[in-house]
């Protein structure tokens, strides 16, 4: 995948999350403030890590929604 089409693929699960989270407010309330989002492909395992200089990373999974990674 070129850093064009990562970008764009990023772009438009960024889009998709937005319209979630205006359907179903409940979601941004689950999220941390300061918090970095990270969207984790269905299929990939899900590990927890810090973000850069220790921020906290809500990982969502992307399959036809977006679900909340716990961990």
């Amino acid at each position: 995948m070129t850093k064009k089409e990562f970008a764009e693929r990023n772009i438009g699960m960024t889009f998709d999350f937005i319209r979630q989270v205006v359907d179903d407010p409940s979601l941004a309330a689950s999220m941390t403030d300061g918090a970095e989002i990270a969207f984790v492909d269905k299929d990939a395992p899900a590990s927890v890590k810090a973000g850069p200089r220790g921020k906290h990373v809500m990982r969502y999974k992307v399959e036809h929604v977006f679900e909340p990674v716990k961990g």
